[in-house]
């Protein structure tokens, strides 16, 4: 009897342990997401959808004159939806970083 009552106390302890690890990791996702989302200039003026689909349109680039033309049309609806809800934004498109994020690595 007392030995089911310890193994209760065992199986409960591990679920809420583990509850609380999915929470942070939770927690994890959301903050890299919207860590993502900064990198969009004017996310803050985009739909979840519209940033997913500039996304896809970036990767599908096929070189970077066409990914700097996809930058400059997205940098140019954004200002106008900016103008549109009173939202102040650069006049000109941020510049790009050189860090080692996704695929700034080295050459293969």
């Amino acid at each position: 009897m007392l030995n089911k009552a310890v193994l209760m106390s065992v199986l409960a302890g591990a679920l809420v342990l583990s509850g609380g690890f999915a929470l942070a990791a939770d927690q994890e996702r959301t903050q890299r997401q919207e860590q993502k989302n900064e990198r969009i200039f004017g996310s803050q003026l985009m739909t979840s959808q519209e940033r997913i689909e500039h996304r896809s349109r970036m990767r599908a680039a096929k070189t970077a004159e066409e990914r700097e033309q996809i930058r400059r049309e997205h940098h140019e609806r954004m200002k106008e939806r900016a103008k549109e809800r009173g939202v102040t934004l650069p006049d000109e498109p941020p510049a790009r970083g050189g860090g080692q994020g996704q695929g700034g690595g080295r050459p293969r």
